[in-house]
């Protein structure tokens, strides 16, 4: 065991969040550019759309859980988290590599739909995340003791993440897409592999009522011992899952569908070719994700963390999500131009920062240790669920809408509620 995981320090955090940057990066590569890709070079509709991103959140409803499962039991390739991330890392790159091939896969092959394909391509891309997301997340767990230590493993795990992920989005707002695209394959498999060469792994997970933690053991480079299992909160759970499954809805609906009403509200993009409209319309929804993520990458571990300790982990991510329920209806009354959208999406990174990391901790001491992997996959479901809804229902509900504003009303209404649903979350008093 390397000296900086026995002192958990500034360093082994950065490189225990790189695999979940890589997941990141892939995802920040599928949602800047599946939805674009399929509209402006394939043609398809806005519920055609949707039907493609929906075959993500299915992919996730068995893979993360099962995935978690099969994780929390085995053991090879010198791990139990890193033979899934592996995998998972490899089938995300290639799935990235086959985005702008779609027409040539289906060429290829002799198949005539290239509804059929993307689909594949959608499937197998979000399958491959969640194999990897899931343990991603666990190692973390896995490794550090509960409390602050591992609540600044998660936080800094999503600034990394986050500033990484505005990379994404601003290469392919300045140098365009398709070089994202490419260099995100190489990104990913890098970020993937190369940090588990820094990471070793607990050969047996504690659980919580251990008297030392799975990261206190591994600061003392100790073999770490089962115990009988903790009592999971399923109460609390259930509410935390709901909570957080509404954020989800409202996100998803903005990152699946904001080119319909980028499309339609700036008036700018009325007056273009379709040539450059497509280009416009994409270079908007890069520098959009861009300042969610870059500016969403300061909060975490330089506001949520110390917030969190004064306010607690709940309330601050109830405040933040409010923040982002704000910014959504602002999108909706005041975004007529592109400063104005920009603007929005800064009060945005506050809810968005706060969504993709305390929720991992809040949630990790609520349950069993010993079976992190599945009660990771188990709270994966909180996100795919929403997914699934805002993919397919959703789209129709927006295909119909004469206002495509409704995009906006739909994710500000559901941060609002999910913001009140936390307030019902316990949380963990302080010894």
């Amino acid at each position: 065991m390397l000296a900086i995981q026995k002192r958990l320090s500034n360093i082994f955090y950065i490189i225990l969040g790189l695999p979940s940057t890589a997941m990141g990066f892939a995802l920040s590569i599928q949602i800047a550019v599946l939805s674009w890709i399929l509209r402006t070079k394939y043609n398809l509709e806005i519920d055609q759309i949707g039907i493609v991103w929906a075959a993500g959140p299915i992919a996730g409803i068995l893979g993360q859980p099962i995935i978690g499962l099969i994780s929390d039991k085995a053991w090879f390739w010198g791990g139990r988290r890193k033979p899934f991330i592996i995998i998972g890392g490899i089938l995300a790159a290639l799935m990235i590599f086959a985005l702008p091939n779609i027409d040539k896969i289906s060429n290829f092959f002799g198949i005539a739909s290239i509804m059929a394909v993307a689909v594949t391509v959608a499937l197998t891309l979000d399958l491959s995340i969640n194999i990897s997301f899931n343990p991603t997340r666990s190692i973390i767990a896995d490794v550090t003791p509960d409390g602050q230590p591992r609540t600044k493993g998660y936080t800094w795990m999503q600034s990394i993440s986050n500033l990484f992920g505005s990379g994404a989005y601003l290469m392919g707002a300045l140098i365009g897409n398709y070089f994202l695209i490419y260099a995100g394959v190489v990104i990913v498999l890098i970020f993937s592999i190369g940090p588990l060469l820094f990471i070793e792994e607990p050969r047996e997970l504690a659980t919580s009522d251990n008297n030392e933690s799975s990261g206190g053991a591994a600061k003392k480079g100790k073999t770490i011992d089962k115990t009988a299992a903790s009592p999971t909160q399923w109460g609390e759970l259930f509410k935390l899952y709901f909570a957080h499954g509404f954020s989800w809805l409202g996100i998803q609906t903005m990152f699946v569908y904001m080119f319909a009403f980028l499309e339609q509200k700036l008036p700018a993009m009325q007056d273009m070719s379709v040539a450059d409209r497509n280009m416009r319309l994409g270079q908007m929804i890069g520098w959009s994700f861009f300042i969610l993520n870059a500016v969403g990458a300061i909060w975490p571990a330089f506001l949520l963390e110390p917030l969190s300790k004064r306010l607690g982990r709940v309330r601050t991510q109830s405040l933040m999500v409010g923040i982002m329920a704000l910014g959504y209806f602002g999108i909706v009354m005041l975004a007529t131009n592109t400063f104005m959208l920009y603007t929005m999406m800064c009060i945005l990174t506050f809810g968005w920062a706060a969504v993709v990391s305390l929720p991992f901790a809040i949630m990790s001491e609520k349950v069993d240790k010993s079976r992190m992997g599945f009660f990771m996959g188990i709270f994966n479901l909180s996100v795919v669920l929403p997914q699934l809804i805002a993919s397919s229902l959703v789209g129709t509900m927006i295909k119909n809408a004469s206002d495509k504003g409704i995009v906006f009303i739909i994710s500000g209404i559901s941060l609002a509620v999910s913001a009140a649903l936390w307030l019902f979350v316990s949380e963990k008093k302080k010894a």
